[in-house]
């Protein structure tokens, strides 16, 4: 007598690896949803260097941050909008903070761990909840 075995995976073996796929795949999601947030704080921290070094080209040209010949914008946005910066309130002649908030509707509102980044004439870099998390 000769046993008849079948080949290939039964249904149950299928079902099986499909729900581990499953699990793994939600899980991979949400980390690299964080990492994208993360990777574009980067966006946000060009912007704020490269306002802060034509402001810092300003002062040195005219004597002033907030001289009328700068080019400065009143609002600065980066590159792919993701964050912006309004530079009419925190500058004056011989000081300024910049600060650099996300866009409404755009992905990096859902950034819980950098809310804002800053950045002074000094050199002195914040952010919000913590520094650590922005810069």
């Amino acid at each position: 007598m000769t046993k008849n075995y079948s080949k290939g995976f039964s249904l149950i073996e299928l079902m099986i690896v499909v729900a581990i796929v499953g699990i793994l795949s939600s899980i991979a999601f949400g980390f690299y949803g964080d990492n994208v947030i993360a990777s574009n704080r980067s966006e946000g921290r060009a912007l704020l260097s490269q306002t802060a070094a034509s402001l810092e080209k300003c002062k040195s040209l005219y004597g002033a941050y907030d001289s009328d010949n700068c080019n400065v914008a009143d609002d600065v946005s980066s590159e792919s909008d993701y964050y912006e910066i309004d530079t009419t309130d925190d500058i004056s002649a011989t000081t300024f903070t910049l600060t650099a908030t996300p866009v409404t509707g755009q992905p990096q509102v859902n950034d819980d761990d950098c809310t804002e980044m800053t950045l002074t004439n000094t050199g002195i870099k914040g952010g919000e909840p913590t520094t650590n998390e922005c810069w």
